[in-house]
C-alpha cells in the first residue's frame, strides 16, 4: 500500500536496476540466464508470483531477437515447472501486459508474469478489506525457488524429468 499511496516514485526501470549486482530488489532475482531472468514480483498477486523479463529494455516481443523470445519461453516454462514443484498450484495466470492500457505497472520493460492460482485464493481480506495477505516472505520464497531454478538449469542429463 505504501508504493501505491506514495507520491515519490522510484526513476527508471525497476528491471534494469534490480540487474545491478547491488540493485533494489536484486534480491529477489531467482534466476539469471543467458538473455533474461526470473524475478520475484516485489508487489505479488500470490505466493510464488515470478516474472520472466529480458535484460535488455524492450517494449514489445517484437524487438526481441529470437534467441531472447526462445529464452522468454524457457523460463516461463521453466517457472511453471519451478513453482509447480514448490507450491503445487491448482492452476495459473501468464501474460504479458504491453502498455498503459493493456494494465502494464512498468511500462515500457517487457515481462512475463507467472502467478500460481488455487481453488478459493481470493477471500475476504481481498474483496472487502481491499489487502492482500500472504504468509510466506519473498525471502523465503526466494530461498526455495532457487535451487529448483538451479536443478533445471542443469544439463538434462544430470536432472530427473518433471
Amino acid at each position: 500500500m505504501e508504493y501505491i499511496t506514495s507520491a515519490e516514485k522510484a526513476e527508471g526501470c525497476i528491471f534494469c536496476a534490480a540487474l545491478a549486482p547491488d540493485g533494489p530488489q536484486s534480491d529477489l532475482i531467482v534466476f539469471r540466464g543467458a538473455s533474461c531472468f526470473v524475478i520475484l514480483n516485489l508487489y505479488p498477486y500470490n505466493n510464488g508470483h515470478l516474472m520472466v523479463v529480458p535484460n535488455r529494455h524492450l517494449r514489445s516481443l517484437a524487438e526481441m531477437t529470437p534467441d531472447e523470445l526462445s529464452e522468454l519461453g524457457e523460463l516461463t516454462r521453466r517457472s511453471e515447472i519451478a513453482l509447480t514443484e514448490a507450491y503445487e498450484p491448482h492452476g495459473m495466470n501468464m501474460g504479458i501486459n504491453l502498455g498503459k492500457p493493456a494494465g502494464a505497472g512498468v511500462l515500457y520493460h517487457l515481462h512475463m508474469h507467472v502467478v500460481p492460482r488455487w481453488n478459493g485464493d481470493t477471500n475476504f481480506m481481498t474483496v472487502i478489506g481491499q489487502t492482500r495477505v500472504l504468509p510466506e516472505e519473498l525471502s523465503i520464497t526466494a530461498a526455495r525457488l532457487r535451487p529448483i531454478f538451479e536443478k533445471l538449469a542443469a544439463p538434462t542429463a544430470e536432472r530427473a524429468t518433471p
